[in-house]
């Protein structure tokens, strides 16, 4: 999966047992994640800063769970 492009944004693997791979767009400030569930949600506003801890922590889960979701807005990408 590394590599993939999901709606024109590079999205990197990860691992993760609750993640599959997660992208970010600096300039609209958006994280795209795909969850292990195949859903895969946008989450606006997000420093870049949050996407760099999210990508080096160790428990990825765990970072998203405390710092990401129920923090940012987010929008469920309907799957293809």
């Amino acid at each position: 999966m590394l590599g993939t492009t999901s709606m024109g944004m590079k999205l990197q693997a990860v691992d993760s047992s609750m993640l599959v791979a997660v992208g970010y767009d600096e300039e609209n400030r958006e994280m795209r994640v795909i969850f292990t569930t195949g859903d895969t949600y946008r989450y606006l506003n997000v420093p870049k800063s949050v996407y760099l801890e999210l990508m080096t922590a160790e428990s990825k889960g765990a970072y998203m769970k405390t710092n990401v979701i129920d923090v940012y807005p987010h929008r469920r990408v309907k799957r293809p």
